[in-house]
């Protein structure tokens, strides 16, 4: 039996992080190899069951995970964001839902053939989408514009509203013999008056002992989440399913003060995030039973057709009525609402209750909510990123180059890689520079990099890499570490530090992958800029690769970048293995003057 256990343990974790490492090999949405992997492991093959392997501890342990996930969420909010596109939220998680839950509760009926009561609740159980689900595919696909910041905004929102809606509903199925709309108000202010106050009261004590140092740095993330546990805990006792309300509030509140830096704190949550939804996502899906798996039929395709080409486009066009969102904007909007683990678990836990009191056709809630995650997810995932490309909303696996320094020789290369067609942006906070940028036709923007709002104001449409050029070697790998979680730590890049002491000093995830090659620090690259270098493009062949370019230039050369016939662009850095074949196109730094003098010694010594 502790062999057995120990195995299912096992299971989940390693099948929920190989999920996600599979899906970003292959580019696709972890989510839905997590579903795939959990449906594996326990109805097919009947390798982990979460009944039997944590018994009454497996809803509770799913609701605190859930907890954990939305206060993230909540701490990626930002008061400036919510500023710009409140509006069009605040009506797509209102009037938006309403929508969806309505067109929702009506195909459940009539397509499903649920009885109105089950049709009503499942249609609020997918009113919800999920930042689970939604912010995996926001970094993939990186939108422009305000439309990914809707989508975070809204998928993190809607959760607890949706929960919220939920129980509402449930509510008023289980209470016979009182008047729905006494049940429905009640829960509605209760809920939003005990979510919302244990939520500000929680970020305030936090904050507070934070700012007055009654906590030890080291013990601010487990702090944090005993702090999260507690609001959660708390506020279902005083009104259940007001607790995932409750720590998004939270999140918020800790995101938005001035007073104390949290940013550590966000930090250890997006780690402990993936986690969290690697094990959630197998047990609930290990959970499903051989019998669910049966009830999945035609009639749940055509419900799903209809949440996702009737329900989602009306809602999101009716909420973005009179805004400014252009039409493609609305048709990406429309064309990504997949639902998360909020909908699994409430769909899950409420089941329970509702097959615990004999209502007739509850064994059908989970697995058409289990089907609807799976589908949504497959279909949005998988087209979404083509439906931006071709809205012209982004670019999958972008190529640009996010530049910070502009200095004169950094200018010239952004602007190489600008002719070439690779989009780019210079940073820095140098005015004379961003000037001298500006002139020569490089999209700059002057800021400091480590600005909270940076990104927001900044055009980072078809931007995959980042290039941390500055004299400073301390900002140049502050940068690599602030925006590794953006392009991953793959893409983020800086020049050699000056003082070789300093590469080994820094630990590998304490900077960015070392540009060029060994010894080419700020101040040799600008030596080699001073002596008249010049950036040159060189298509190789089978007879001209980079040897015979160097015999040319009397080994003058320094190779930068290969744009591959994919039109990929490789950088090459000190640990590369970048190997330039026929066909491509190498851009590299030649010293013009080299090849003069080898041309009149050639010539003197034929004479």
């Amino acid at each position: 039996m502790v062999e057995h256990s120990l195995v299912s343990i096992s299971a989940v974790v390693i099948l929920g992080i190989a999920a996600q490492w599979i899906g970003w090999r292959m580019r696709v949405p972890s989510i839905l190899l997590l579903l795939v992997f959990g449906i594996l492991a326990g109805p097919v093959f009947g390798w982990i069951n979460p009944g039997g392997l944590l018994g009454d501890l497996l809803y509770p342990v799913v609701s605190l995970a859930v907890a954990m996930i939305l206060f993230e969420g909540g701490l990626s909010l930002s008061v400036k964001e919510f500023r710009a596109i409140g509006g069009v939220m605040a009506w797509l998680v209102t009037l938006g839902a309403a929508i969806t839950w309505l067109i929702g509760a009506i195909a459940a009926h009539w397509v499903l053939g649920l009885e109105w009561p089950l049709a009503v609740l499942l249609g609020a159980v997918l009113v919800v989408t999920g930042p689970t689900v939604i912010g995996p595919m926001l970094r993939l696909i990186r939108p422009t514009g305000q439309t990914g910041a809707i989508l975070k905004w809204e998928s993190i929102v809607i959760d607890p509203m949706g929960a919220m809606l939920a129980v509402l509903v449930f509510q008023v199925i289980l209470e016979s013999g009182t008047q729905p709309e006494m049940v429905v108000a009640g829960i509605v202010l209760k809920t939003i008056g005990i979510g919302t106050g244990l939520g500000l009261l929680g970020a305030l004590i936090l904050g507070f002992c934070m700012k007055r140092d009654y906590i030890p740095d080291y013990l601010h993330n487990p702090v944090a989440v005993m702090f999260v546990v507690a609001v959660f805990t708390g506020s279902n006792l005083l009104q259940s399913e007001s607790g995932l309300l409750a720590v998004t509030i939270m999140g918020f509140a800790l995101a938005n003060q001035k007073f104390v830096s949290v940013q550590h704190i966000v930090e250890f949550k997006e780690n402990l995030r993936v986690l969290l939804i690697a094990g959630v996502f197998i047990l609930l899906a290990a959970h499903l039973r051989p019998a669910d798996l049966e009830q999945i039929g035609f009639a749940s395709f055509v419900f799903l057709l209809v949440l996702v080409l009737v329900a989602r486009p009306t809602s999101v066009f009716a909420s973005t009525l009179g805004s400014k969102l252009s039409i493609k904007e609305k048709l990406f909007l429309s064309w990504m609402a997949p639902r998360g683990i909020v909908a699994a678990a409430v769909a899950s836990i409420f089941a329970l209750r509702l097959e615990e009191v004999g209502f007739a056709g509850a064994e059908a809630l989970v697995p058409q909510t289990f089907f609807v995650i799976i589908g949504t997810v497959a279909l949005y995932g998988l087209s979404a990123p083509w439906v931006a490309r071709q809205l012209g909303l982004a670019k999958v696996n972008p190529q640009g180059v996010l530049f910070l320094g502009g200095h004169h020789w950094v200018r010239n290369v952004a602007k190489t890689l600008q002719e070439e067609g690779f989009h780019v942006m210079l940073v820095d906070n140098s005015r004379h520079n961003i000037s001298a940028a500006r002139m020569a036709g490089i999209p700059a923007f002057y800021a400091s990099i480590f600005s909270d709002n940076v990104l927001d104001r900044v055009e980072i449409n078809g931007i995959g890499k980042l290039m941390a050029m500055t004299v400073n070697d301390d900002v140049n790998s502050l940068a690599a570490l602030h925006f590794a979680q953006l392009f991953s730590r793959s893409q983020v890049y800086q020049l050699v530090p000056e003082d070789d002491n300093l590469i080994d000093a820094h630990s590998r995830h304490l900077r960015g992958r070392l540009l060029f090659g060994k010894g080419l620090t700020h101040a040799a690259l600008t030596e080699w800029f001073t002596d008249e270098a010049v950036v040159k493009k060189t298509k190789l062949s089978e007879e001209y690769g980079l040897e015979e370019l160097k015999t040319r230039y009397a080994g003058k050369v320094l190779p930068l970048f290969l744009i591959t016939e994919e039109g990929n662009l490789q950088v090459f850095t000190t640990d590369s293995k970048t190997k330039p074949q026929a066909g491509q196109f190498l851009i590299s730094l030649v010293l013009p003057q080299a090849e003069v003098v080898e041309l009149k010694e050639s010539t003197a010594s034929s004479s």
